[in-house]
C-alpha cells in the first residue's frame, strides 16, 4: 500500500524478501518492519547494497519506559515508527522556518492553509499553481497572495481509500486557433459505474471568463480500486501525455500487456494511440509497476524519472525508458535475487536508480535546477508521505546516476505529497495530514513555499524566448517550438504583408509544439509575434512558397 494503511492484509507467497516470521502479511507502510536476518544475509548483512535505510539517514528515538529488555527489536522498531506517526503533523509553521543549505539560507513559509488532502501542485502555464485536492476539487493558487481560487467541484468523484481526484496537467488548448489564456487541463480520477470503482482521464476547457467546461472523457472504465490507483500526468513536448496507473490491487495486471493497470500509458491529447509506442495500437508506454506517485521530465536531457510505492521493501526511484519493463511484482527493487535475475534477463526489466528500504511511501516528484538554490542545481526534488521527508536526488550531467541523497528535513510537517517548482526558483509544496493517516493540525491541510529570499535575479524581465520556425521556407506545415529558462505559456500571431491577422494559436515553453497548417496561404512572407502577459518578446519571420 503506498501511502499505508492500518491494517494487515494477505499476499502472495513470500520471498527472500519477504523472511519470516511475518512472511504472509504485508504490513502496513506505515509500520516500518526490521530489517530481517534472512534478508541480509544474502549481501553479506546487507540487505540492499544500493538502498537507503530511513534508520540510517535519522535514528528513531524510543521511549525510556521500553527498555530492550521488554521487546524484541523488530516490536521495537514499530513502536518507534508509530511514535513517530502519532508526532507526524503536530508542528505548525505559524512564523516562517530558515534552513541552511552550504551557504544558502532557505525559508519556508505557509502560502495558504485549510486545504483537504491536496494530491497534485503544479506551476502552470499563466503562471498560477493549480492545485486538486482528493475530495474532487480543482482550483487555481496565486503564488503572490496565497489566494485560492477554486474552479470546479467534481461531482462524479468517489473518494475511499486512496482514491479520489488525483492528478493534473494544464498545457495549451489543442486547436490552431486559441482564445486568449484558453487552456487545456487534464485530471484524473476514480468514480462509481454500476456499483463498481473505476479511474478515467477527463480533459477540461478553461477561460478565465467561464473556467472549467466541455469535458471530454479521453480514458475510462479502467479498473480501480481503494488503494494503487496511481497517479500523475505528465504533458510532453511531442503532444502527447503519459498517465501513470497502479495495480488497482491485482499484481497480475502489471505484467498483462492487454491490462492498462500497473503501467505508464501515453496518449494523444484526444485519446487516441500515438503511431509511436513500444506495441502499435496499444497505450503501454512502460508495464510492471505497483503504483507510481512521482512523474518529471528534465527539458535538458529529455530523461523521465518516476516515483513508485513498494510493498514493505523497495520503494523505488526509476528512469523511465519506453518499452522497458519494471519488474512487478516479480521483482522488488533490484535485480538481485536468483529467480528476479533470471526474469529481468528475459522481460528487458530496468532496475531502479534507488531504492529505499524502509519504505518511505514516497510520492511527489520534481526537477530543481535554478541560481536561486545553486546547491541543488541538476537535481530531483521528492517528498515522502510516511517519513515526511523532503529529499534531494542530485543527478550526473547525462541524468542516468544519482548522488548521495539527503533529507532537508523528515517528519516535521507530517505527511508530504506534491512538490513543484516556480520560474523564479521557489518550491512549493503541499502536506497531506487530512488524508487518514495522518495527524492533521489545525491548519492542515497546507501549501508551503521554500525559498533564498536573499536571491536577486540578474533582470528583472525575463529573458525572451528562442523561437524556432522548422522547415521555413515552408509549403504545407511549419512547426513553432519555443525555448525559454522558464516552462511558461506564449501567444503567437501570424500576420501577412499587410499587416492581416491569419492565425493565432498558443505554445508551452519546453513542453509543448505547435504545427500550424499552412497549405493554401498565398506564398510570400508572413511575421510570427511571440508574446505572454508581459509583453511581446520576439518577432519571427516565416517563408511560404
Amino acid at each position: 500500500m503506498g501511502a499505508g494503511a492500518s491494517a494487515a492484509r494477505m499476499v502472495r507467497a513470500p520471498s527472500a524478501k519477504h523472511a519470516a516470521p511475518l512472511s504472509r502479511y504485508e504490513y502496513s507502510d506505515s509500520i516500518r518492519l526490521a530489517q530481517r536476518p534472512a534478508a541480509a544475509a544474502r549481501s553479506g548483512g546487507r540487505k540492499y547494497p544500493h538502498s537507503a535505510s530511513l534508520t540510517q539517514l535519522r535514528p528513531a528515538s524510543v521511549h525510556p519506559l521500553i527498555r530492550a529488555s521488554n521487546l524484541n527489536p523488530l516490536l521495537m522498531k514499530r513502536f518507534a515508527a508509530m511514535m513517530l506517526l502519532l508526532l507526524a503533523g503536530s508542528q505548525v509553521v505559524a512564523q516562517p522556518t530558515t534552513y541552511q543549505v552550504g551557504t544558502t539560507t532557505l525559508t519556508l513559509s505557509t502560502l495558504t492553509s485549510g486545504l483537504n488532502t491536496p494530491w497534485e501542485l503544479l506551476w502552470g502555464p499563466d503562471d498560477f499553481l493549480w492545485l486538486t485536492e482528493r475530495g474532487g476539487r480543482i482550483s487555481r493558487l496565486d503564488p503572490g497572495t496565497g489566494q485560492l481560487l477554486p474552479l470546479l467541484t467534481l461531482a462524479d468523484v468517489t473518494q475511499t481509500g486512496e482514491s479520489g481526484l488525483l492528478g493534473i496537467a494544464v498545457g495549451p488548448w489543442p486547436s490552431p486557433v486559441a482564445l486568449p489564456g484558453e487552456l487545456a487541463v487534464y485530471v484524473v480520477y476514480n468514480y462509481t459505474n454500476a456499483g463498481t470503482l473505476k479511474e478515467k482521464l477527463v480533459r477540461y476547457r478553461y477561460l478565465p471568463a467561464t473556467g472549467l467546461t466541455a469535458p471530454l472523457v479521453l480514458l475510462g472504465d479502467l479498473p480501480a480500486a481503494n488503494v494503487h490507483s496511481g497517479s500523475r500526468l505528465l504533458l510532453l513536448p511531442d503532444g502527447t501525455l503519459l498517465m501513470t496507473t497502479g495495480d488497482a490491487s491485482n499484481t497480475s495486471l502489471a505484467q498483462n500487456p492487454q491490462a492498462l493497470n500497473g503501467k505508464i500509458l501515453r496518449l494523444n491529447l484526444d485519446g487516441t494511440v500515438p503511431a509511436s509506442n513500444p506495441t502499435a495500437g496499444s497505450l503501454v508506454y512502460t508495464l510492471g509497476h505497483r503504483n507510481p506517485q512521482g512523474l518529471v521530465r528534465v527539458a535538458a536531457t529529455g530523461r523521465i524519472y518516476s516515483s513508485e510505492h513498494g510493498p514493505n521493501n523497495d520503494d523505488e526511484l526509476n528512469l523511465i525508458e519506453a518499452g522497458r519493463n519494471y519488474g512487478w511484482p516479480t521483482v522488488e527493487g533490484f535485480c538481485n535475487l536468483p529467480a528476479e535475475q533470471t526474469f529481468c534477463q528475459a522481460n528487458n526489466v530496468r532496475e531502479p536508480l534507488r531504492a529505499w528500504t524502509p519504505t518511505r511511501a514516497v510520492a511527489g516528484l520534481t526537477y530543481y535546477n535554478h541560481p536561486a538554490i545553486p546547491q541543488w542545481a541538476n537535481t530531483l526534488l521528492l517528498v515522502s508521505l510516511k517519513d515526511g521527508a523532503l529529499t534531494t536526488l542530485p543527478l550526473n550531467a547525462s541524468g542516468d546516476q544519482l548522488g548521495t541523497p539527503a533529507d532537508l528535513w523528515a517528519g516535521t510537517y507530517g505527511r508530504l505529497r506534491a512538490i513543484c517548482v516556480s520560474p523564479q526558483g521557489r518550491v512549493y509544496l503541499t502536506t497531506s495530514n487530512r488524508d487518514g493517516r495522518g495527524a492533521p493540525a489545525a491548519t492542515d491541510d497546507r501549501v508551503f513555499v521554500l525559498e533564498n529570499r536573499a536571491y536577486t535575479p540578474a533582470a528583472t524581465r525575463l529573458p525572451s524566448p528562442q523561437a524556432t520556425l522548422f522547415p521555413n521556407p515552408a509549403t504545407d506545415q511549419v512547426l513553432v517550438r519555443i525555448g525559454s529558462e522558464t516552462t511558461r505559456l506564449f501567444h503567437v500571431s501570424v500576420t501577412n504583408t499587410m499587416g492581416q491577422h491569419v492565425l493565432t494559436t498558443q505554445v508551452v515553453a519546453n513542453q509543448t509544439d505547435a504545427t500550424l497548417s499552412v497549405a493554401g496561404w498565398l506564398p510570400g512572407l508572413y511575421f510570427l509575434t511571440i508574446s505572454d502577459e508581459r509583453g511581446t518578446a520576439q518577432t519571427a519571420r516565416l517563408v511560404i512558397r
